[in-house]
């Protein structure tokens, strides 16, 4: 399965799609471009958000259910996929663009079979996306501080292991604690969520929290590594360039602080 919500010209301001999808029998006729797809090669189901009225806003957005081959090029009429984005980090997913043109698809293919629910049903798949990105901030920031700890206990500087010099010590006790700190956040999170409460600020806190603490972390056991960080052989050299991804996905830092200041005034 694949997720297309954001387009060249937008990704915070969801509203501002343009990406049309025109009614035409029992069909409707998609025109336009969708950007960060996803899964976009190796999907052959791509949930895609698109505008269905121009002037009704944020309830003029539909989700349909797109169908297409995996791989690059047509991959169904009207539907090309154009090449994979060459990311920094996080090549374990293949994120693409999306290209419509007069792609038909049949009006019975949109999510739920109501249009004009797009907008809160991407929003709801955003929230727990949040989460996710939240978990997976934690996994990274724990595995840079595990090879910081573990590196420090076995590389040795002036008759000592690095991890008895003060400055390098208080830095692993730093990081340890963000990391304790973001996972009880995550857990925190993702427990209002499967009870079926609103989360949308524990997300964003959980998401906000763990997202920096991992760009922390990282950068910490990046240091604590030396020169060896730099290398390509050693593996915090690839949690450097997966990190920044999580600042970013799913909504910004900005973002985030937007949502938890607005449900914190709201409350």
């Amino acid at each position: 399965g694949g997720f297309s919500m954001a387009e060249p010209d937008c990704g915070s301001d969801v509203s501002a799609i343009r990406t049309r999808a025109v009614p035409d029998g029992d069909h409707h006729v998609i025109d336009g471009q969708k950007m960060w797809v996803t899964n976009g090669a190796s999907a052959n189901l791509v949930a895609t958000l698109l505008k269905t009225d121009p002037d009704a806003g944020h309830r003029g957005m539909t989700t349909f259910l797109i169908d297409k081959t995996p791989g690059f090029g047509e991959v169904a009429p009207g539907l090309t996929v154009p090449r994979k984005i060459d990311k920094m980090g996080y090549k374990g997913v293949d994120t693409t663009e999306m290209v419509f043109d007069s792609h038909r698809v049949p009006s019975a293919q949109v999510l739920g079979g109501t249009p004009g629910r797009g907008f809160y049903q991407m929003m709801d798949g955003v929230e727990v996306g949040r989460v996710n990105v939240a978990a997976r901030g934690c996994g990274v920031a724990m595995r840079a501080y595990e090879l910081a700890r573990d590196y420090a206990r076995r590389r040795e500087t002036f008759g000592r292991p690095i991890a008895e010099h003060q400055a390098v010590l208080f830095r692993l006790a730093e990081m340890a604690t963000k990391v304790e700190a973001a996972h009880q956040m995550v857990v925190m999170a993702a427990r209002r969520k499967d009870s079926g409460e609103r989360n949308d600020l524990e997300a964003g806190m959980a998401k906000y929290l763990a997202g920096e603490y991992c760009k922390e972390v990282v950068e910490g056991s990046f240091r604590i590594h030396g020169g060896y960080a730099y290398s390509k052989e050693f593996e915090i050299e690839r949690l450097y360039r997966e990190a920044p991804m999580l600042l970013n996905g799913e909504g910004t830092a900005d973002i985030q602080k937007m949502i938890i200041g607005r449900r914190l005034l709201e409350d």
